[in-house]
């Protein structure tokens, strides 16, 4: 046997992707190889990369290339998404030594040993929309220490013209619920407290499971349109009883999974943090049909009316994309005034950035950028203040925090943490550690802007 290697690994994306990068480097590690920093030298650079824009294509590249300059000699692994959306061009890539695709990264141990004895540089891709496995992957620790975000659904069946995503994950894959409890074990054993639970398209978790077994036929059954919210349901409600997990996280929803009878049952569970994510993109429905969005302006608000109806003041966050091809300036007002009159806690505002491989790309009237840039300011400057007028409402009560890590302003030094709700706040207090849960009294801002308060009780 070779002796073993030093392995530096670099996440770029999504929550997934760092998921997938904790696991490789367990499997690395149990392998016996070294996990060392990106910055360091190392023997092996692996790069999971993101395809999602072309300007995460142009990144991967960058970061492939960086790791072949800072050690000539050492082995340059691409990994992920960008690996599934250029394979071949990567194949040609002096730079990079190996190419391993989606579903293939559970097998990265043998892949690297078989380099190792052959130096043979093959791709180890599979063509990702012609699988129904969900690669299973299992963390024990999580490069975050105080939460963990599990994967637990992979792909998508959307195909919002703007998105590369449905090609390089390729269809719905859920993992099966009893994988994933056994996971969240290990990890509460090993002292995390709050779970999120994420995937490429998490709303759709459980449409592609097995149902039952239809009686007297020893045949399955897939499951009727909707199944999906009852099964994210029952994961949450699972997840939430584990002993020593006190919250529970979701990562990005699709606004139909709100309904009432979904939300009647989330809001008993105790340890839910009523922190959404509802991916919005456009307040006008005409974008939102260019955009092949499956819901319509209308539909959300009564997704946020149906939370607000249920939880005291649930954080709700979206994403937006200003600029989207043949978005005019009415189309924009349309869109402002909507944000307007739904007041999100928080918006992640995106100018629209073209992508090759979706309809979009191919779509006439193309936004100048500096008429995007012009929008995503003025949406910008409205969730700054919706942002500050949602976090004042709670200055004067006593909330939970979860201690992350130490933070000093003007000399002075904090922990800070979040709220259920994800507001970020810096504490004061005596003989605080990382990873505990304090009762805090918000007091104020820092001068950065950040809420700030007193522990009143652990």
């Amino acid at each position: 046997m070779f002796q073993k290697k030093r392995i530096a690994t670099l996440t770029l994306g999504c929550k997934v992707n760092q998921y997938e990068t904790d696991a490789v480097q367990e499997l690395l590690s149990s392998a016996g190889y070294e996990i060392v920093e990106f910055q360091d030298s190392a023997d092996v650079y692996l790069i999971n990369t993101c395809s999602v824009t072309n300007v995460a294509d142009r990144k991967s590249r960058q970061m492939l290339h960086r790791a072949r300059k800072m050690n000539p000699e050492a082995v340059v692994i691409a990994m992920g998404c960008y690996v599934q959306s250029a394979a071949e061009e990567l194949l040609q890539d002096p730079y990079v030594d190996l190419v391993v695709g989606n579903n293939k990264k559970k097998d990265i141990v043998s892949i690297l040993e078989e380099y190792f004895r052959s130096s043979e540089k093959r791709p180890e891709v599979i063509d990702i929309n012609d699988t129904e496995e969900y690669e299973e992957l299992t963390i024990h620790e999580v490069s975050e220490h105080t939460r963990a975000y599990i994967k637990v659904q992979d792909g998508c069946n959307q195909f919002c013209s703007y998105c590369i995503i449905p090609f390089t994950r390729g269809r719905v894959r859920s993992r099966k619920m009893e994988d994933v409890l056994l996971e969240v074990e290990a990890l509460a054993k090993n002292g995390y407290k709050e779970i999120v639970l994420t995937g490429i398209h998490l709303s759709s978790y459980g449409i592609d499971l097995w149902d039952r077994t239809e009686p007297d036929s020893g045949h399955m059954k897939k499951p009727v349109y909707g199944i999906e919210k009852s099964q994210l349901l029952e994961l949450i409600q699972k997840v939430a009883k584990i002993e020593g997990i006190e919250r529970v996280r979701l990562g990005s929803l699709e606004p139909r999974i709100i309904t009432k009878e979904f939300v009647t049952e989330l809001v008993k569970v105790k340890e839910f943090c009523p922190h959404f994510h509802l991916s919005l993109q456009s307040g006008c429905d005409q974008t939102l049909q260019r955009m092949n969005r499956h819901y319509t302006c209308e539909e959300y608000k009564k997704s946020c009316e149906l939370l607000r109806e249920a939880f005291d003041r649930p954080a709700l966050t979206t994403d937006i994309i200003v600029g989207f091809p043949g978005e005019t300036q009415e189309e924009f007002d349309e869109t402002y005034r909507y944000l307007e009159k739904i007041d999100l806690y928080e918006m992640h505002v995106f100018k629209y950035s073209r992508r090759k491989g979706t309809r979009a790309d191919q779509m006439k009237e193309q936004v100048p950028e500096q008429e995007k840039s012009k929008r995503s300011g003025l949406l910008l400057a409205m969730t700054t203040e919706q942002k500050k007028r949602y976090e004042d409402s709670f200055l004067g009560e006593t909330v939970d925090i979860l201690l992350e890590e130490e933070y000093e302003e003007n000399g002075v030094t904090y922990f800070t943490g979040h709220t259920k709700r994800y507001q970020k706040v810096a504490v004061l207090g005596e003989s605080l550690n990382t990873n505990e849960i304090v009762m805090v009294e918000l007091s104020g801002r820092l001068e950065s802007g950040m809420l700030t308060g007193n522990v009143v009780f652990k």
